[in-house]
């Protein structure tokens, strides 16, 4: 391994860090919007069908621009965050109020349910988040630039979200919403978050081209790298 390949695997861009933020705060926010279920005419969808895309769309970025290892690494990172705010929340409900806050019971109302929305999260992110990669990647091997970019994001993303659905919601919802409302909702969400994936595809394709042109390369070993 030269220099060069070696200090890919090992620093970090400020571009890679931007990314790495933004994949982080978008997954904390799609899991404390996960809470609320809205209706889109017949369907019944969560609130973070608005934001939890994006954070599939920076993962499929991250794999074709820095590969599965780094890809792997923001996953883990993301889970990490997931479980500080986690805590930090439940630390904020414990602490007793003073004699002017009244909003103790809405605290508790909203944020008292996300430690099973966030336990279903934690279990669902890792397992989805790492087949979107892994088939990103697997796809990927082989194959230089953009070509067969498109492809691999729309399949990576339908075995990604509906692997990230079907552990998601019975875990969430299981016992509080009828099974199926669930059923309902693993579908539906899965389909969604592809279409989204779909209709926003060519913003991907001009960020990755920006991503490759900014980082220099495309830093992606051709080897498929599972380590």
């Amino acid at each position: 391994m030269n220099y060069t390949e070696n200090q890919q695997r090992t620093s970090f861009s400020p571009t890679f860090l931007l990314l790495a933020v933004l994949f982080c705060t978008c997954l904390i926010t799609s899991n404390l919007m996960e809470i609320k279920t809205f209706a889109l005419g017949p369907l019944q969808l969560t609130a973070g069908v608005v934001v939890f895309p994006i954070s599939y769309i920076i993962s499929d970025c991250i794999v074709e621009i820095y590969g599965f290892r780094k890809a792997r690494f923001i996953i883990w990172l993301g889970f990490a965050m997931n479980m500080l705010v986690s805590l930090l929340l439940q630390i904020g409900i414990w602490l007793p109020g003073d004699a002017q806050w009244q909003g103790q019971e809405a605290m508790e109302m909203i944020f008292g349910a996300v430690p099973r929305i966030f336990a279903a999260s934690f279990t669902a992110f890792l397992c989805g988040s790492m087949v979107n990669a892994y088939v990103m990647a697997r796809m990927k091997a082989g194959h230089e630039g953009t070509r067969g970019f498109s492809a691999r994001a729309i399949v990576s993303t339908v075995w990604g979200e509906g692997v990230d659905s079907c552990i998601f919601f019975p875990i969430a919802f299981g016992g509080v919403l009828p099974w199926r409302v669930v059923l309902s909702l693993i579908l539906t969400q899965t389909l969604l978050k592809t279409a989204y994936e779909i209709i926003i595809l060519p913003v991907t394709l001009r960020v990755v081209k920006r991503l490759r042109k900014i980082e220099g390369s495309d830093a992606f070993s051709l080897q498929f790298d599972s380590k």
